[in-house]
């Protein structure tokens, strides 16, 4: 094999090597972005709760030891 289709090769292999990795990366992005979302949707539900706490909007319940 020529010097040249070598040099070819090892380009093509490393391209291939780079696409999974970049692709790896982007799956791993979107799952987190997914995990990021879900932990603020739920930190706005107990910012809510706090501030109605805070607000004297106290619901009727049993404490939990009931």
């Amino acid at each position: 094999m020529s010097s040249l289709e070598s040099r070819i090769d090892e380009l093509e292999i490393r391209a291939a090597h780079q696409d999974k990795v970049i692709a790896d990366l982007n799956e791993m992005i979107t799952a987190q972005w997914k995990q990021i979302e879900a932990l603020q949707r739920q930190l706005r539900r107990l910012d809510e709760e706090v501030q109605s706490l805070d607000q004297g909007d106290v619901p009727n319940q049993k404490p939990p030891h009931y």
